[in-house]
């Protein structure tokens, strides 16, 4: 690293901006700072710009985790796979709907992403021991696909933790250390030693990775900075850069309109710059259920209007990375209320999730994804959602083992927090919450002898490897059984909610944006959750949402290169 490179800032301020880039990125999160990364290391000039005061988007604010089958950090922990074993999983856990060559593309490019940021990058991921969700498919593995990142320190760039956004209900815990609590609180000893060094976990570790690396890589990062429009024009951007990118596709260069202040032009641009989960405009129209986000509030469809405005089209718009969500506790994030995955808590033994009917509905233990699914179902006898709202119930047992939206354990109703309601008898619960009383009484009888055995025959809870990943091993027979007996009872709302949405423009195995004619933008590329996602709405594994991010975005990091790369003409350089 020069000595020039080491005193420049990390945050370039918006009127410092040069006037053309070979490449502008739209959007600061791992989608967005993997193909600026990967244009830079080529040699492009690359500007990030990132709407929100900090950087990292919804990366920064998640849990991290990269679900890539058959990469190379597998073996350190013992786990092998195939790109055949990984074929035929894909295959079962996308419904076939993905085709053969969309499936290749997928594990063979996940695999070089993840060895590009290895060898490239400060990205530390480890291989997690989780399973994936769905053991009895083909080429399912025990564990390795998720890659979990290590804690990370921010200081190794003047000014980064301060620029970084800040984590929202995740403790400073790896995710590996987190599965390993079991539901557990986490020691805070462990938590305050980690905030005294200001070291990041989860999704800000990787974010703050990806950052620095960027920063070092010489790539110009500007927060603060919303690209407020997008238009194409003659001529070709010329880029800045002292590499080889001086110049991208043919037909002329892209100006991005940003903050309102000036215009910045690129031979390139990928928009990575989030879903729409924020805009209830555009959830309104687009999805089919009501969603609770909790990814970041800067979140609002900028990126797919943008792509929309020059020409792009769209897919997948009624996707969602879901998820069950308890906002009970009041939290914000940003200034927004917002919430905290449920799922551990609905997995845990000693609780129930059931609808107004007092009905449960779905394998509590259920990975997150699916277990949203289950939020769209519609009543035919009264055309409303069968299942919004629906309530965690748990008993006095429960509420002194394990967490709950964080809260620490308590052992009696004087200590519960005024946000859990409570009863000492479940038909005055139901009362309270507005759940049918015969109906989660009934439900609760028919459970409880079940569960005593470990067993569950309405939903199979418990009964599958993943199901008894996040559950108590010290509860036998079965980690995710117990019965509800110990009064009084408490119950939580959950929410169907979402970590982003999953559907947005339409964008080829090079991650270029195409029309509606599916013809490729020249030099318009979209990766992350502005972009439809490459599952097509199956969830193969925890991380298949940074997977699918990552993935695309190094795609279109590698053909940006590559475009860059080719020579320029006499003719190419005319305006």
């Amino acid at each position: 690293m020069t000595d020039a490179v080491e005193t420049r800032s990390l945050l370039t301020s918006v009127p410092e901006l040069a006037d053309r880039y070979d490449l502008v990125v739209i959007g600061s999160g791992c989608a967005g700072m993997t193909a600026a990364l990967v244009a830079a290391q080529a040699g492009a000039s690359v500007l990030v710009l990132e709407k929100a005061d900090r950087l990292g988007g919804t990366t920064a604010a998640g849990g991290g985790v990269m679900w890539a089958p058959d990469n190379h950090l597998m073996g350190s922990r013992g786990f092998t796979d195939t790109p055949e074993d990984a074929a035929a999983y894909l295959r079962a856990a996308t419904g076939e709907r993905l085709s053969e060559e969309e499936i290749s593309w997928y594990v063979s490019t996940a695999a070089e992403a993840v060895r590009f940021l290895d060898e490239n990058t400060r990205v530390d991921y480890a291989p997690l021991f989780r399973p994936d969700y769905h053991m009895e498919w083909p080429g399912a593995t025990a564990g390795g696909r998720g890659l979990d990142h290590r804690e990370f320190d921010p200081s190794v760039v003047p000014g980064l933790a301060e620029a970084l956004r800040p984590p929202t209900y995740l403790p400073l815990l790896t995710m590996d250390e987190r599965d390993h609590l079991h539901g557990a609180a986490p020691d805070p000893a462990l938590l305050a030693g980690r905030a005294e060094r200001g070291v990041r976990t989860m999704g800000g570790a990787l974010a703050g990775a990806l950052t620095a690396s960027a920063w070092e890589a010489g790539v110009v990062i500007a927060a603060a900075a919303p690209a407020t429009g997008l238009r194409h024009g003659a001529g070709r951007g010329t880029g800045t850069g002292s590499g080889t990118g001086s110049g991208a596709h043919t037909g002329g260069c892209w100006h991005v309109a940003v903050a309102g202040e000036r215009e910045i032009a690129a031979a390139s641009v990928v928009i990575a710059s989030g879903g729409f989960e924020w805009s209830p405009e555009l959830t309104g129209t687009l999805l089919t259920f009501p969603v609770t986000p909790i990814s970041a509030p800067s979140n609002a469809g900028d990126g797919l209007k943008l792509g929309l405005s020059v020409g792009g089209s769209f897919t997948e718009t009624t996707d969602i990375w879901g998820v069950p969500v308890i906002t009970a506790h009041g939290a914000t994030y940003d200034g927004r209320p917002s919430g905290r995955m449920g799922n551990v808590e609905a997995t845990l033994p000693g609780g129930i999730v059931v609808n107004s009917a007092g009905r449960r509905f779905v394998n509590e233990a259920l990975n997150y994804h699916d277990f949203s699914r289950v939020f769209a179902n519609i009543d035919p006898a009264t055309s409303q959602y069968a299942n919004i709202p629906a309530y965690l119930v748990v008993d006095s047992r429960f509420v002194s083992r394990y967490p709950v939206a964080g809260n620490p354990v308590f052992s009696g109703p004087a200590e519960a927090p005024d946000w859990m309601v409570r009863s000492d008898t479940l038909a005055g619960l139901a009362q309270i919450i507005g759940v049918d009383p015969a109906g989660l009484e009934e439900t609760v009888a028919r459970f409880n002898p079940a569960a005593e055995r470990g067993e569950d025959p309405e939903f199979g809870r418990g009964s599958s490897a993943q199901d008894r990943h996040l559950g108590d091993p010290q509860n036998l027979p079965n980690p995710c059984l117990a019965p509800l007996a110990d009064a009084p009872f408490y119950a939580v709302q959950l929410h169907p909610g979402a970590l982003g949405t999953a559907g947005g423009l339409r964008a080829d195995l090079d991650g270029r944006v195409l029309d509606w004619n599916e013809a490729p933008l020249p030099g318009l590329y979209a990766a992350g959750n502005c972009s439809a996602t490459v599952f097509k709405d199956a969830y193969p594994g925890g991380g298949a949402t940074i997977g699918s991010a990552v993935t695309r975005a190094y795609a279109a990091g590698r053909h940006v290169s590559r475009t860059c790369q080719q020579p320029t003409t006499t003719e190419d350089i005319h305006v």
